[in-house]
């Protein structure tokens, strides 16, 4: 079967731009311009920075360059989760740091949910934002036994609310087959993220914040920006470029650009969800090593993402939005296996976007007062919520603010880059392999595997 076999939209932005429509071009940076700060990339980081800076400070002159349009990636593209959960390596954050300066940054994720739900309610910006729950279920006792570790790893680090589910309780909430048990998080949310970033994008823009869309950052030193349509001259400069930081001249090695793909059904008929349940438009996810997430959106439909080809050699990153075809396929066997009710109903649109990864699999957010450049990113896939954290920080930083975010531990770590190729193109490959090899084995044995840490070993995670 082929790509032309399945009646789908492939290589558009994205299914949540369908809805609206694409946002009306603005213009390019019409020649050098003087600023106090200037944000390159106006994905979520870059206008929660923008928003909380000039929330701050109205007489700021804040100039943002996107090389697209607003919300053109991870933003615009993403699954439309909402967590405040804390996805990284603990141990990564005491590293010069204290277990309780961690729980510090565990509490903190956590309020982003109502932080972000508050701002967008004063704005009047409609992302159907749908508080929920988050249920991570698994299918075998290997990934049974990932489940139970990661609810004492949570509650250890103080997410208290998080408990487990039996099978018949998971059951009850989504219908998944061969459900053996489930993970609750209370105190998230499900978006549609382009709505949330075209709101962000208007909300900035309102509060008087320059945006010149279609001009690339080309270069960065410290109070200069040269871009493709002139240079930005500004004593701030912030970088919140995530999965595309790669693109940017000395920052190859920095972030990994990671390709994560995802399908959306088209809209189901009532009698599908009442086999499915899902009634409360939980975000659903597993506990595979190859994991992927979904959600029930607000017209009906299923969307599901996982990761498609992971990594394109030298760092390179796809502009189409076109996931491959064995991409797709893994996709729809994914929601085949998960709702069978939603077999012989059509996929709309596929598609894929990147996502930054740091070498040690961990956010952080950085400030030098010397030179003036800070930057945010390595969600690794979390960022809905990550990156209003990470703007607030950000904004505090610039403003030379001594608060309890400016002292939280993912801020100012020093970060190791990324190995030369074709030495991080085989580590990753053989990554997704292992894991491959590890979710069959687990399904063949009902066992965990350690092919699984193996791959993690590699990978450094």
């Amino acid at each position: 079967m082929s790509a032309s076999d399945w009646p789908l939209r492939i290589g558009e932005v994205s299914h949540w731009y369908r809805e609206g429509g694409l946002p009306s071009p603005r213009p390019p940076l019409a020649g050098d311009v003087t600023a106090d700060v200037c944000i390159i990339g106006a994905g979520y980081t870059g206008l929660w920075a923008a928003h909380y800076l000039k929330a701050a400070n109205p007489a700021l002159r804040i100039q943002i360059i996107e090389a697209e349009f607003a919300g053109f990636g991870a933003s615009g593209r993403n699954g439309g989760w909402m967590t405040g959960g804390f996805a990284w390596n603990h141990a990564r954050y005491l590293e010069g740091s204290t277990p309780e300066a961690v729980r510090a940054l565990v509490r903190a994720m956590g309020g982003t949910v109502e932080e972000v739900i508050s701002v967008t309610q004063k704005a009047g910006i409609d992302a159907d934002i749908r508080r929920t729950e988050e249920i991570l279920l698994a299918t075998n006792n290997g990934q049974l036994a990932r489940l139970q570790t990661e609810i004492e790893t949570r509650r250890y680090w103080g997410e208290s609310g998080v408990r487990a589910l039996s099978a018949a309780e998971a059951q009850a909430r989504v219908a998944v087959p061969g459900c053996v048990g489930g993970m609750l998080v209370p105190g998230v949310a499900r978006i549609q993220p382009a709505k949330l970033v075209r709101g962000l994008a208007k909300l900035v823009t309102d509060q008087g914040v320059a945006l010149a869309e279609k001009t690339r950052a080309l270069k960065i030193r410290p109070g200069c920006v040269e871009t493709s349509h002139g240079t930005v001259t500004a004593r701030h400069i912030l970088r919140a470029t995530e999965g595309f930081t790669a693109g940017i001249e000395g920052h190859r090695r920095d972030w990994l650009p990671l390709n994560s793909a995802q399908i959306v059904t088209a809209p189901l008929p009532d009698h599908v969800w009442q086999k499915i349940g899902w009634q409360g438009y939980e975000i659903l996810g597993d506990f595979a090593n190859s994991y992927c997430y979904c959600q029930r959106t607000e017209d009906g439909r299923i969307a599901v993402g996982g990761r498609g080809i992971p990594y394109l050699y030298g760092s390179r990153t796809d502009r189409n939005g076109a996931p491959d075809e064995e991409t797709i396929r893994r996709l729809i066997a994914i929601l085949h296996r998960h709702f069978p009710a939603a077999r012989g109903h059509g996929i709309d649109h596929a598609w894929c976007g990147v996502l930054g990864a740091p070498r040690d699999w961990c956010a952080s957010v950085s400030y030098d007062r010397a030179t003036g450049i800070g930057s945010a990113g390595g969600y690794v896939g979390v960022g809905v919520s990550t990156s209003n954290l990470a703007g607030r920080t950000l904004a505090d930083l610039v403003l030379g603010r001594t608060t309890e975010l400016t002292h939280l531990p993912w801020v100012n770590r020093r970060l190791r880059k990324w190995e030369p190729e074709p030495l991080r193109w085989l580590g990753l490959r053989g990554m997704y392999r292992l894991y491959a090899a590890a979710d069959a084995q687990e399904t063949r044995t009902n066992r965990p595997s350690p092919l699984a840490g193996f791959a993690n070993w590699i990978a450094g995670r």
